[in-house]
């Protein structure tokens, strides 16, 4: 056998089959566990949308709800104004119970007068069985009513330009009911007002 120097030479310059299949990498290595799949993991990370027990969560969500309710009736009560409805606490509010709680308001006697007249109009009419007498007192009640509702047109007016020059038309705005919220105090009873006065007597007009 003849030595050829050129013979390695050779081998190392021919080319390699182009169909030669290349080493495959080894998916597990560096990690020591397989990849869990997409929907493996995002499974460990959902939480149901609707509770299991859905009568359990309304009943829960409703206590919340009424324990709520119950702070809120309470600070009303006690004049607590920071637990109070968020509504309660607008400044312009708190000016309006002060004021409507400072004056005399003939409103807030209109229900027990209108009950003790028709009361009044049922006894005259069965004992007495006049018309006129029942009729008269009526009109009594009605002249009342009529005296109820120009007092509180006259409140509500002067009370108006008091608010626009402290808070200015937000507060006398549509959406800020501070007309009905002034009227319907106005006819309540001052002892029944919630939230409660915070003056015990009439006179202390807020500046």
């Amino acid at each position: 056998m003849t030595w050829n120097p050129f013979k390695k030479k050779d081998e190392a310059q021919r080319p390699v089959a182009a169909d030669a299949p290349a080493p495959k990498a080894d998916p597990n290595a560096g990690k020591g566990r397989p990849t869990p799949k997409m929907k493996a993991a995002q499974a460990q990370n959902l939480r149901p949308l609707v509770p299991l027990d859905r009568k359990a969560s309304a009943k829960a969500a409703r206590k919340r709800l009424r324990e709520k309710e119950n702070l809120q009736y309470e600070a009303m009560q006690k004049g607590d104004l920071r637990h109070m409805p968020r509504a309660e606490q607008l400044p312009w509010r708190i000016y309006i119970r002060d004021y409507v709680d400072a004056r005399f308001n003939l409103g807030e006697y209109f229900i027990p007068v209108a009950f003790i007249i028709l009361i009044g109009s049922m006894l005259i009419t069965t004992v007495v069985a006049n018309p006129y007498v029942s009729m008269g007192l009526m009109l009594l009640m009605y002249a009342y009513l009529i005296a109820v509702i120009i007092d509180i047109v006259v409140m509500w007016r002067k009370l108006k330009k008091k608010l626009v020059a402290k808070f200015g038309e937000v507060s006398v705005a549509k959406g800020s009911r501070s007309a009905s919220y002034a009227w319907s105090r106005a006819i309540q009873m001052r002892r029944w007002r919630l939230p409660k006065p915070r003056e015990k007597k009439r006179g202390h007009f807020p500046e």
